[in-house]
């Protein structure tokens, strides 16, 4: 919208540079361009924009294919007004001298135009084509038919409009339908994940059975070993049994042997102190008998003195004196009768 400022009968517009403006006064074209700016009259101004940018227009719509599937087309048209003086002429681009509003609603009025037009071919190409081929192929079909259909159409060169690009966002069904149809996909999209599924369990189950069977398969190598090792320990105990009893034995019959020899170092060493006793004896009794009787009364009483207890001290009590002393006087009353 073009910028407007008053000053006492006068007015001054500034337009943007994506706007055309077209300046009449009395019939007469005084200003017609892009980003201008001015003084005029109000009162003998008949004022124009048109925006000369492009500009997006969004439709939606619905059609119908040829197995009578209701369908909606998103599509998107963009265009250019490229003949502002055709356009200002067909369209009602004036514009109020004192605010600088549109007084009509010609943007709309070309959004009406294109909406129609290329909903027009997009019915003619849907209807021809089925729901299927419209959901795989029907976007390119669509937009290069609407393309074309809007280039030939005569109104809009007479207008002044220029095609820019035509998009097709998007075909789809009513929700029942669409539902439906995602129906198949989803059963093989779950029948894949199953199987993927499937097939990872089972190389888990494949793996978990080689790891079992490498568990086994070691156990049983372990038993070997253990087997081997209680043979060899068995083996190893045996012959240091077999060892110990050979040791044992040489240990005895030498322990005999030893034996032996001493008992009959001892029965030498008996016999030969019995021969020597025997000779002392002997030799004691000759000397015994080749004494007088006094020297062996007097050996008999050494003898009998040796062997005697050794006394310390002597007490002699009352009873053994008088005792004694009886005796004593006994003994000598006897010897003088």
């Amino acid at each position: 919208m073009a910028d407007i400022t008053r000053r006492s009968g006068w007015r001054h517009l500034r337009s943007a540079p994506t706007a055309h403006i077209r300046h009449q006064r009395r019939g007469q074209l005084v200003h017609d361009g892009e980003g201008l700016s001015f003084w005029f009259r109000p009162r003998t101004a008949a004022l124009s924009e048109v925006p000369v940018n492009d500009r997006e227009l969004a439709m939606a719509f619905h059609a119908r294919t040829a197995d009578f599937q209701d369908v909606s087309v998103q599509s998107t048209v963009t265009y250019r007004i490229g003949d502002p003086g055709a356009a200002a002429t067909r369209l009602d681009f004036s514009i109020d001298p004192d605010t600088g509003a549109w007084r009509g609603t010609p943007l709309e009025q070309i959004a009406t135009l294109l909406t129609e037009t290329a909903q027009q071919h997009a019915l003619d190409v849907l209807a021809r084509t089925t729901l299927a081929a419209a959901l795989v192929d029907g976007v390119a079909a669509v937009r290069d038919r609407i393309s074309a259909g809007l280039a030939d159409e005569p109104r809009l060169p007479a207008t002044g409009i220029e095609l820019v690009a035509v998009r097709v966002v998007a075909i789809r069904p009513e929700p029942e339908v669409e539902r439906a149809l995602r129906t198949p996909a989803r059963e093989q999209i779950q029948q894949e994940a199953d199987r993927a599924t499937y097939e990872r369990r089972a190389v888990a189950v494949e793996r978990e059975r080689a790891i079992a069977e490498n568990e086994l398969a070691s156990k049983i190598e372990l038993a070997r070993q253990e087997e081997r090792l209680v043979e060899q320990r068995g083996t190893n105990a045996r012959r240091e049994a077999e060892e110990s009893a050979a040791a044992d034995a040489v240990r005895a019959e030498a322990e005999a042997v030893r034996k032996v020899r001493l008992a009959q170092a001892e029965a030498e060493a008996a016999r030969v102190v019995g021969e020597a006793r025997a000779g002392a004896q002997s030799a004691w009794l000759r000397a015994h008998g080749e004494a007088d009787r006094a020297t062996l009364h007097a050996l008999a009483v050494t003898r009998a003195a040796e062997n005697l207890p050794r006394i310390e001290n002597l007490t002699l009590s009352p009873d053994v004196l008088t005792g004694l002393l009886a005796k004593l006087g006994g003994g000598e009353g006897g010897a003088r009768s």
